[in-house]
């Protein structure tokens, strides 16, 4: 009888000890999510992490190898919780005014709604891992690209370099950190900004001209019309 608890008991304790690693695990990502989102990752040290979840420092580093692995793990947590805009429904728009404008209307939402994580998360980028950094560049250029394809390969000047730079300016946290936390724009206005600016460039070298078009944009520019 004593051996068939036994049995019995033995994999009821390895379940427990591996929920109680992943709940360890866990802790110490959250830790480090608040952390990231408050004090920023230039002010987050693995001592820190490990005090906010209530470990020690070498149970952080069982967790995690590194702070590229510590990093992965709370962009993933912290991006489940908070998903972006769906990029890919903008794609079933066809016409770029109609596309961008909703683009750019849950985008720079998402962004007001985040605003207080976010800053500090890109005002300590210098401190991030280059993987980190690297996560980031690839999702924000997935925006910009999913804003201008089937459009940019249409414009007179070869490849759309242009329109595609501008909307990955356009997409960025801190283009939506000018216009309406510096500058004081409503995110209205800031959509209505950057819908106008990604059509200028679209529309002027949508002209076939041999070059005109971007002579009409830098005079738009030059002489301040909105």
């Amino acid at each position: 009888m004593s051996k068939a608890r036994s049995s019995i008991s033995r994999p009821y304790r390895m379940g427990r000890r591996a929920e109680q690693v992943d709940e360890t695990r866990q802790r110490i990502t959250e830790a480090a999510v608040r952390l990231h989102t408050t004090v920023g990752p230039a002010h987050t040290s693995i001592s820190a992490v490990a005090a906010e979840a209530s470990v020690t420092r070498l149970t952080v580093y069982r967790h995690f190898a590194d702070l590229d692995a510590l990093f992965g793990a709370c962009m993933a947590h912290w991006s489940a919780r908070n998903p972006r805009p769906d990029a890919a429904a903008w794609l079933a728009i066809p016409g770029l005014d109609e596309r961008a404008r909703r683009a750019f209307g849950e985008l720079y939402g998402w962004y007001r709604d985040h605003a207080d994580e976010l800053y500090p998360l890109y005002r300590d980028a210098a401190a991030m891992p280059l993987s980190a950094l690297r996560s980031r560049e690839a999702g924000n250029q997935a925006l910009a690209d999913a804003l201008v394809v089937g459009h940019a390969d249409t414009i007179s000047d070869g490849d759309g370099r242009l329109l595609r730079v501008v909307a990955r300016h356009l997409v960025d946290f801190w283009t939506w950190h000018s216009l309406v936390i510096a500058q004081g724009l409503d995110d209205p206005e800031a959509v209505e900004i950057a819908v106008r600016l990604l059509m200028a460039v679209a529309d002027g070298y949508g002209l076939d001209d041999g070059g005109a078009g971007r002579g009409n944009i830098i005079e738009s520019v030059e002489g301040g019309a909105c």
